[in-house]
């Protein structure tokens, strides 16, 4: 797999050492001392970056099943992701499975399109795939409770609109299903929560949890880019998260059909759960 450092990659490696031998496992690392505690555990370190194909020859093996955890370099990443499916092709694995994003082909707002680009490159490549279309995480909501819980607000331009998320751990424990069992090739799963909430609602469970007095304050999005560009995020960064909320204000984040919970064979995490779980921590 790659990515196994990351937030997501962490998951994927504890959930994989649960159901294989660590002899079975190997990470696809650009730093190895960052992964010195994944090798410590006995996974076999292959080291590659992304921005050079050379070094992803050897990351694969034949007949591996593979993950690709999507990289994080926004705007860059189809050329970086269409090097590892190179890699993967030439070394004849036997199976891709692919992070990307809820709706696949359908999602419209711009985060999209590099994921959407990278499934093209993996159709056309030939390679027997997984495509495992992530929606969002709760995490991306209560790894910074500070914020919200100092200003008093939730401020987002998603008007009305439902989140269905789950946590990093639910979509992890998907990921490992996918690579450890049998009859998930050439599919596409869209996978979310099983509860979509609202802003609103959000911030009335993080008040109850808090007990402080937190409120949603919804804005346009222009209002939006505004706030945020006077904040001092980059444009790019501003164009994202605005249009980020414009989707879930679309409704294309709240889609629900179980299959995060058939995968994982459990319901996933409510974002009530990892609220508490965050305040706790």
């Amino acid at each position: 797999m790659t990515g196994a450092t990351g937030a997501l990659g962490r998951h994927v490696i504890d959930g994989l050492l649960e159901r294989v031998p660590a002899d079975q496992v190997a990470a696809v690392v650009r730093n190895p001392d960052r992964a010195a505690g994944i090798a410590e555990r006995g996974v076999e370190l292959r080291v590659a970056d992304y921005n050079d194909p050379a070094s992803l020859q050897g990351a694969f093996g034949a007949g591996d099943r593979a993950l690709l955890i999507s990289g994080n370099d926004v705007g860059a990443r189809i050329p970086q992701h269409r090097a590892v499916v190179d890699a993967a092709k030439d070394a004849g694995v036997a199976l891709l499975a692919y992070t990307g994003v809820l709706g696949g082909p359908d999602a419209d707002f711009s985060l999209a399109d590099d994921h959407k680009g990278t499934e093209q490159a993996i159709l056309d490549s030939g390679l027997p795939y997984v495509f495992l279309r992530n929606g969002w995480y709760n995490e991306n909501y209560t790894e910074n409770l500070a914020q919200p819980l100092e200003q008093g607000t939730v401020l987002a331009s998603a008007g009305e609109g439902r989140v269905a998320s789950a946590t990093r751990a639910d979509y992890a424990a998907a990921a490992v299903a996918v690579l450890t069992g049998e009859g998930h090739e050439n599919r596409a799963y869209e996978l979310s929560g099983d509860e979509a909430w609202s802003f609103a609602e959000y911030a009335a469970e993080l008040s109850r949890q808090s007990g402080k007095e937190v409120t949603y304050t919804s804005v346009t999005p222009e209002e939006h880019a505004r706030i945020l560009t006077e904040a001092g995020l980059p444009g790019a960064v501003v164009d994202m998260l605005v249009g980020i909320d414009g989707a879930i204000a679309r409704g294309l984040l709240a889609h629900r059909n179980g299959d995060l919970a058939k995968l994982i064979g459990r319901p996933t995490t409510p974002i009530a759960t990892s609220i508490a779980d965050a305040l706790a921590s």
